[in-house]
């Protein structure tokens, strides 16, 4: 058993590197390209700030920050999507596909509804009417798909996000139809996944959050590992359950929900990281977190990249480069789980 454990932990080493250097590798190619190409040199130089003052506004102003914002989104989504697979025990739970993403957007509409604008100091309230409208959501989730003899059936909890999604996606259509043509303009890029416009107020607003909940949850691998187990077999081994899994599962919605706030509407990727990481890694929790985060920031800054770069001049939103890959992927889980 010990055996096995250390060859365990020595491959997920390896996997965490590996991953660790493709997600370094397409942070430079993101880096590298965009509408104003710069070679690996110029962007060498820049950061070692012997750059022109051309490719500092470039770099500094407009590039870093967005790439930033996809990689601390990225790994956001993934380790929230691992994190609620395991709370739920359902491989198919998705913050996207469970309804927490559209709580979220609900929550961001009220604030740009209020605001009217998500740019300078007035950003760092996102995340927190983000996490609003995803913890409505999430409390409306569990109180409808859950049955005191049964506890919450994975299929039900499915349909019943699905649903919770569609009423909210319809009060966010709602308060966007009562925006002026601009902030509509703007509000609807944000939500279809577009991380253009970004900048360091919105990274700034982002990092403490995505670095306090992914080290908690981090934290609680173990916890995570017992729920597999099944509730009872779970609180036998001294795992305080129902407050443990309230405690994760809200940080868990706060980290999704200021992902999406910063990232727009992202779906799928935190269904595929965790199944991706779980092939590579294996089911315990302390090796799948950091797995699948670093798997989800690759997808998503790889996603950002592609889309502003391969129908240039114009961009196609990451959501929509994510959504293209991630439906046929959730349908094959969906068949394959049957």
């Amino acid at each position: 058993m010990n055996s096995n454990t250390h060859s365990r932990g020595k491959r997920s080493i390896a996997v965490s590197v590996t991953l660790l250097c493709i997600a370094c590798a397409v942070i430079v190619i993101s880096l590298n390209t965009g509408t104003i190409r710069l070679s690996p040199m110029a962007v060498l130089h820049t950061l070692l700030g012997n750059g022109t003052p051309d490719d500092q506004i470039v770099l500094f102003d407009y590039r870093l920050p967005r790439i930033l914002v996809t990689v601390l989104a990225g790994a956001g989504l993934g380790v929230a999507g691992a994190a609620l697979q395991g709370i739920t025990r359902n491989p198919l739970a998705d913050p996207g596909i469970l309804g927490l993403h559209a709580g979220a957007a609900f929550g961001l509409m009220v604030f740009v509804s209020f605001s009217h604008s998500m740019n300078g100091s007035v950003a760092l309230l996102i995340p927190l009417f983000a996490f609003a409208g995803s913890v409505a959501a999430a409390l409306i989730i569990m109180l409808l798909s859950y049955d005191r003899h049964n506890g919450v059936a994975p299929i039900k909890l499915i349909l019943v996000g699905i649903a919770v999604a569609a009423g909210f996606h319809a009060l966010t259509l709602y308060l966007s139809l009562r925006l002026d043509e601009e902030t509509y303009s703007f509000a609807a890029r944000w939500l279809a996944g577009s991380v253009w416009g970004r900048d360091w107020v919105h990274v700034q607003a982002l990092l403490p959050w995505i670095v306090l909940c992914i080290s908690y949850i981090w934290s609680r691998s173990k916890t995570l590992d017992a729920f597999n187990l099944g509730d009872a077999a779970a609180t036998s081994i001294g795992t305080p359950v129902r407050s443990q899994r309230v405690i994760l599962l809200l940080c868990t919605v706060a980290l999704s929900a200021v992902s999406v706030s910063m990232a727009g509407g992202i779906g799928f990727i935190g269904l595929a990281a965790p199944h991706l990481a779980r092939r590579l890694v294996g089911p315990m929790h302390r090796h799948l977190i950091p797995a699948a985060g670093l798997i989800g920031m690759v997808i998503l800054v790889a996603a950002d990249t592609v889309g502003r770069t391969i129908f240039q001049p114009n961009s196609i939103p990451a959501g929509v480069v994510v959504a293209a890959i991630g439906a046929p992927y959730f349908l094959y889980l969906l068949v394959r789980t049957k």
